[in-house]
């Protein structure tokens, strides 16, 4: 929201600048009076309601385990080292890789009991959520809310800042990464199908990809009869994004449901898709590969695969453009943002507002950026958008991305979608598998609804 200055302000201004205008000099006057320059007023120190004495910090360690590997690996401890030389109170941070969120998730729930516990992890928001219930997760609203150690949160977008807040508005950690899922949509070749603009509802996205599906069988080649349009992916987060795009979900208030009309109505639509060759799986095909060399008009992918399709298209010498769309609607359009996010365990007062100025060095936009040019997920901050100029030029595709992003949907805010999730997966990818009939989906949706609710018990 942008701060309106109030009149009685303005007009004080004014009035000081006159008053500070120097006296006219007499004719005849060589030598001007010096105007007198006004003292700069000190700053204001805030103070912190976190009473924590600041001296306490310095020399302070904290252990902090992250669950990357390769790139994102070296990019974090390359920060863990800028802050443990630079940081103003002294404070040193221990990392500790883990390879992956589950062997994070099991390493921290064996230690939980123990000494050795980190004071810091990075974990994904369910694993957050379930570690509050233990009562073992160290509550950030009055960290971020602090007046001398907050932080603008208005910088963030919302579907980040959200997905980390409980029912009880207990903040459990703040977003560390986000990404999403999406469509692919090649322009280029819609534009010979006879299309101009991605599809809009899903009843145009079935025309799009059955009149892809109906080029292939112009050709001399019939081992791609069946390709052309939707390459069909199982992930979690597709299958959640299609059932929102259907105006259904998984929850009612918070418990899980998923027999709805809405939800029947998206899994039919997308198993009609495959039965008339409209939507295609092949086990041996790689999705971006099928893209660029156009045997799907659409694919799904995530923000961080962007770079990978565009080197794909590079090397098949393909020049068609492409674009990343949200998953279409008949109101509204949707994505699934999701990622993982810094959750501070409790120990000491002074340890958990060490963790703090840490995630919050880590969330400065400079930072930020770097993280950004490295992974090519979402900045955290709207802010950073503004030392991204030349990464904005060389990456069209992820400027879509952002621009999508008031569409996009937080996922459940529940412990138990862990495990439900998978579970969410695992049943779309057996609708596909043993080919269950379009009218059938139903029993599918329901054993879904059975089984969900068993796991969050």
């Amino acid at each position: 929201m942008k701060k309106i200055i109030p009149v009685l302000f303005i007009a004080s201004i004014l009035l000081n600048a006159c008053s500070a205008t120097a006296a006219p000099i007499a004719d005849g006057d060589a030598t001007a009076r010096p105007t007198r320059t006004p003292k700069a007023e000190p700053a204001v120190e805030v103070d912190s309601k976190l009473k924590v004495n600041v001296e306490a910090l310095k020399g302070l360690e904290i252990t902090v385990w992250y669950p990357w590997y390769g790139v994102e690996a070296s990019l974090f401890e390359s920060f863990v080292k800028e802050f443990n030389e630079k940081n103003q109170w002294g404070i040193k941070v221990n990392s500790l890789g883990q390879v992956n969120f589950t062997n994070l998730y099991e390493a921290l729930k064996a230690a939980l009991p123990t000494a050795d516990k980190p004071d810091m992890v990075i974990a994904l928001p369910e694993h957050a959520l379930e570690w509050n219930e233990d009562r073992v997760v160290t509550d950030l609203t009055p960290y971020a809310q602090d007046p001398k150690y907050g932080i603008d949160s208005s910088d963030i977008p919302f579907v980040f800042w959200n997905q980390d807040l409980t029912s009880g508005e207990v903040r459990v950690a703040v977003p560390a990464q986000r990404t999403a899922r999406f469509l692919l949509w090649n322009e280029t070749w819609a534009g010979k199908l006879g299309f101009d603009s991605p599809p809009d509802a899903p009843e145009n996205f079935k025309q799009q990809a059955c009149r892809a599906q109906q080029s292939m069988l112009k050709d001399d080649v019939p081992q791609n009869d069946f390709m052309g349009g939707w390459l069909v992916d199982t992930d979690p987060m597709t299958a959640y994004a299609w059932l929102l795009a259907f105006e259904g979900g998984v929850l009612e208030g918070n418990d899980y449901r998923f027999l709805t009309p809405n939800n029947i109505e998206a899994f039919k639509f997308l198993r009609e898709l495959s039965e008339t060759t409209c939507a295609w799986q092949a086990a041996d095909v790689n999705p971006i590969d099928a893209f660029a060399a156009r045997q799907a008009l659409f694919i799904t992918a995530s923000l961080q695969d962007l770079p990978d399709v565009t080197r794909a298209f590079a090397t098949a010498n393909n020049a068609d453009k492409w674009k990343v769309v949200a998953f279409p609607g008949a109101d509204q359009d949707t994505l699934v943002v999701y990622g993982s996010s810094y959750v501070v365990l409790k120990s000491t007062e002074q340890k958990q507002l060490a963790a703090w100025l840490f995630i919050r060095w880590l969330l400065d936009k400079e930072q930020d950026a770097r993280w950004v040019q490295a992974t090519h997920l979402y900045p955290l901050r709207e802010s950073t958008l503004d030392l991204l100029a030349d990464y904005k030029k060389s990456h069209p595709q992820w400027v879509q991305a952002i621009d999508l992003l008031p569409q996009g949907e937080i996922q459940p805010q529940l412990a138990s979608w862990r495990t439900v999730k998978v579970m969410l997966g695992d049943g779309f990818t057996h609708m596909y598998r043993v080919n269950v009939p379009s009218g059938q989906v139903a029993a599918i949706l329901a054993q879904m609804e059975s089984v969900s609710r068993d796991l969050s018990k």
